[in-house]
């Protein structure tokens, strides 16, 4: 399982390059639970795309670029290091993040990232324009 669980969140992770937000969700359950730390935890594959599709969907994705350093995991439970490089027009952000994940019966159905709210405050801040 462990193995099994590591693999589906790497897979989810490069998903997010694509641009594909169906791609990209069907990692997740139906019911997942996404917290960006900074903010509110949002439920369900509607209110992670609120979240998600201005930034990586489609062929405005401004993430160009993930790499992840270091996955851990113990049976359900995945942890990643990672950082993420964002660009929208004139902004480039190299965020650093950290990743934990829960897997159960194939899917994500926990999905927390760990960040720094400033670091990636241009990047948001372009969604306002």
């Amino acid at each position: 399982m462990t193995d099994n669980a590591a693999r589906l969140v790497t897979e989810f992770c490069n998903s997010l390059m694509l641009g594909d937000m169906a791609k990209t969700c069907s990692y997740l359950s139906p019911e997942v639970v996404y917290h960006n730390m900074p903010w509110a935890p949002v439920v369900g594959h509607a209110e992670v795309r609120k979240v998600l599709d201005p930034l990586v969907h489609g062929p405005g994705n401004a993430q160009r670029r993930m790499d992840i350093s270091h996955t851990v995991s113990d049976g359900v439970t995945v942890m990643n290091a990672r950082m993420e490089t964002w660009v929208r027009g004139e902004v480039h952000v190299d965020l650093p993040v950290a990743g934990v994940f829960e897997v159960r019966d194939g899917l994500i159905v926990r999905w927390s990232d760990y960040f720094d709210a400033a670091t990636v405050q241009p990047l948001m801040d372009t969604l306002k324009t």
